[in-house]
Order: C-alpha cells, then structure tokens, then sequence
C-alpha cells in the first residue's frame, strides 16, 4: 500500500501579533523557547499543563516504517489494520479524520447497512466518493501489539472523481489501492464535513486495562501512544489550549500560529495543522506579508525566494524557523506550495515537524503539546 494521498488543508483566519524571535541556529533550523510572554486572540500564551494522573489506560504501536533510532522520519507513517479479516498497511493522516479505504478492503462489505459518503483531500484534489459502513476495526503496530476500536463509521470507496484544479488526480473506479487512517481533529471544514470526532478510530480506540481513558494520543516519529496516562506524557511538553469548534460539538480548531517572513514583524496569525500525510508544506500567507520574498517559478507561480526565513510560533508552546531552499535542517519539508491569494494564514508543516518535536492531542481537554526531541534519541517503549 504504498499509494500516497496528498492533502491540503483549510485555513482559519487570525489576528496578528508580535511573534517570539529568539532561538538558537543549527542546520537552517532555528527553535527557540518562546515560551512565555505570548499574547494574542489566536496565539495566547503557553498554557499550565493539564493533569492525566486518573488514567491509566494506553497502548503504544510502534509504526511499521518506523525509522531507526537517530535517524529522520520522511515519510508518512504506516499501521496495519483490520476489518475482521487480512491485515493490510494503512497511512496514518493526522491530516483528515476517519478511516477511508477500498471497498473491496471490507468483508461482506455489500451486506452492511449504509449512507452515501465523501471526503477530498484539497491538496491533491481527489474527490473520495463511496458509503460510510459501521464496522469493528483492530490496528496493529510492529511489534505485535493491536488495539480494538469501535464499531465506527468507515467511508468505503467505490470511485474517486477530481475537483477542478486538481494538483495529482485520475479519476478511477472500483480503487483498490486506498487505505488512510486519518485521526486528525477539526477537519470539517477542509472538504470534510462528514468526518467528525466519532469517525477518530483512535478517539474510539479501547486500550487494555480497567478504568477511565482520557481519549487522545501521543505522536512522535516512531509510533502513537493511544490514551492519555501519566507515563506516556511525562516530559517538558508545553500546551497551547484549543478553540472549541463552533458548529461540532467535542471538537476542537486547529492549532494557533504565527507566521513571519524574514523577521518582519508583526506576524500574520491563524492556524497550523501538524500533517502526517504530506511531507511537503502547504503555506497560505496575505500578499503583502510575503511580497518582498517572492519570485517567480518556472512556470510563473509565485514561490520564496531561497533564503527566505520563515518562523512559526505555535501559541507560545513551541516554535521553529526554517530556510526556504536549505534541506538539510530535518524539519525542512520537500517543498513549500505557496498561495497569495487567500487573506487567512495557515500553515501545514508537514510530517518533518516531527522530527524535531513529539505533539500531544487531548481531545477530551482540548489541549495540544509539544515536546522537544533532545539527542541523544532514546529508544522508546
């Protein structure tokens, strides 16, 4: 299973603010503390950290493409997964909510009841277009450890179709080679309307044991810890506090951020989404906030001028800069898409975010963490 769906996401708007600017240079690669002293509407400040002493329920799958201790992750992660029958490798998309696979994937699948389902992904432009079935799953991780989640809705595909300004789409029926697990949060209005926090099988997941489970998950570049305990958030996170979702009820807006182009200050702020799915970032930034770094491509697109400094201050709980053009820093993406032309920051930084920082989701809390990875890497659980 080694199809790849590239995805894009929606953007929020936000007020600007005075961005954080200190940090240390290593590789292209600036991260600071910025840990206190933030302000704004979207970026506050750091927030006290929430307690998971009550829980005690979790479960760590090592994923199947795991890299080896010390090295950089460049490639979205993999699980296996099953429908009662043969386990197969799912990508895990923190990118897009709900499990999405071939029909085909799905035991007895014509026998099940069902609604008409879609999903896009707006980074490729492929249109997803089958029924949400209800089903058990089992997810599995290298090491032989499995967790049950659900039944839950599944979105079995039967055709994809392709928007209007696809970037990497063939329409095709009867897909067979679909398989995404997306366990991301406040994706509805990206393209997603039907994926809600009930589609999250990792919302939905069951780890071993008795007692309260605070529903979430731990993600770093090696696997996902599934529910919330004192041992598996133990460490210098920092915590941002997430916008409750206006129209979704137990979900939660994406992280909040602020952008500067070269140090210009003050940022333009919105939302950031932390995308497993892509290796590449996809950066909406207003014109005038980026007009001085920009030249044309070889196909007249507006791109950064390499060199081009760009800073992200994650709600005062953690920040980083990269160098547009340098690829050597480990949280470089592969290439950084660019638009203009809408007025809300956002960014996708893309799965190499990771190799720099564990992140932490509490959906029951409403709380996103970040923990800086310090060498030398420890091997985890």
């Amino acid at each position: 299973m080694r199809r790849r769906l590239d995805h894009a996401r929606g953007d929020v708007r936000g007020p600007a603010r005075r961005p954080c600017t200190g940090g240390i240079l290593t590789l292209g690669l600036i991260i600071g503390a910025c840990l206190a002293g933030s302000a704004g509407a979207v970026a506050a400040a750091a927030a006290a950290a929430p307690r998971y002493d009550k829980a005690a329920r979790g479960l760590y799958l090592r994923f199947l493409n795991a890299p080896k201790p010390g090295a950089a992750t460049d490639h979205p992660p993999l699980l296996g997964l099953s429908f009662g029958g043969e386990t197969h490798p799912v990508l895990v998309d923190t990118g897009s909510t709900g499990i999405v696979v071939s029909a085909s994937r799905i035991p007895e699948v014509d026998a099940l009841p069902s609604r008409p389902g879609r999903l896009t992904y707006s980074s490729s432009g492929r249109i997803m277009i089958g029924r949400w079935v209800t089903v058990p799953v089992t997810i599995s991780g290298r090491d032989g450890a499995s967790v049950s989640a659900g039944p839950i809705p599944v979105l079995a595909i039967d055709r994809i179709a392709c928007t209007e300004k696809a970037r990497a789409c063939t329409p095709e029926d009867a897909p067979r080679g679909v398989a995404m697990m997306g366990i991301g949060f406040g994706r509805e209005d990206d393209h997603q309307s039907q994926s809600t926090p009930d589609t999250n099988p990792l919302l939905n997941a069951r780890p071993p044991g008795s007692g309260p489970i605070r529903r979430g998950y731990v993600l770093t570049k090696h696997g996902v810890h599934i529910g919330l305990t004192e041992a598996n958030t133990r460490g210098a996170y920092r915590f941002v506090k997430l916008d409750p979702h206006p129209r979704v009820p137990g979900d939660w807006l994406g992280v909040p951020v602020c952008i500067t182009v070269n140090g210009q200050a003050p940022g333009a702020c919105g939302r950031a989404l932390i995308d497993t799915g892509v290796s590449g970032m996809f950066l909406t930034l207003p014109l005038a906030q980026a007009a001085d770094a920009l030249q044309a491509d070889a196909t007249e697109r507006e791109t950064l001028r390499p060199g081009t400094r760009l800073s992200f201050d994650f709600g005062g709980a953690a920040d980083y800069t990269i160098v547009a053009g340098d690829h050597a820093s480990p949280v470089a993406p592969t290439r950084i898409v660019l638009n203009t032309t809408r007025p809300q920051p956002f960014v996708n930084t893309g799965l190499r975010a990771l190799n720099s920082f564990d992140v932490l989701y509490d959906a029951d809390g409403g709380y996103y963490g970040f923990r800086r990875r310090d060498a030398p890497e420890a091997e985890e659980p």
